[in-house]
């Protein structure tokens, strides 16, 4: 058995301990967004690579297809969403509201092996399908080289 000496009582905190950790758990209280994807503004995404194509599969239910905005400037394809909530007369009160629109925006770098022309959207069952068409190769002939 190993003695541990201890120091204090366990349950009395003074206000720096208190101030210290509060500053040591800072870091973990931003990252929080990142682990809870509920936030605000995060919305999923899937990205599949085809053949000749890529698709962005933006998880969006409540929308219309005149809420989206998709534009692509210098490389950077951003989808958004900007619509406040609505007020609407309700005879009844809420005892509990779990959904609800909100707005959003996602942003993705393209690269140039893709083509910025050919960018197509569609919205079915509350999934936004942006298809983004890959640059065809053009293959070089191959030649041999002699050696003089």
């Amino acid at each position: 058995m190993t003695n541990v000496k201890f120091n204090g009582t366990p349950f009395e905190r003074t206000l720096t301990s208190l101030v210290d950790d509060f500053i040591t758990e800072i870091p973990t209280i931003f990252k929080a967004e990142v682990k809870n994807p509920n936030t605000r503004g995060f919305v999923p995404v899937n990205i599949k690579e085809k053949e000749n194509e890529y698709q962005i599969e933006v998880v969006a239910p409540g929308f219309e297809k005149t809420d989206f905005k998709i534009n692509v400037d210098q490389q950077v394809l951003s989808i958004s969403v900007d619509k406040g909530e609505e007020a609407t007369a309700t005879t009844g009160k809420n005892i509990r509201k779990e959904f609800w629109t909100r707005s959003f925006k996602r942003t993705f770098t393209v690269d140039d092996k893709v083509d910025t022309d050919k960018i197509e959207a569609k919205y079915v069952n509350g999934i936004l399908i942006v298809t983004i068409q890959k640059k065809e190769n053009i293959k070089t002939a191959s030649k041999d080289i002699e050696v003089l």
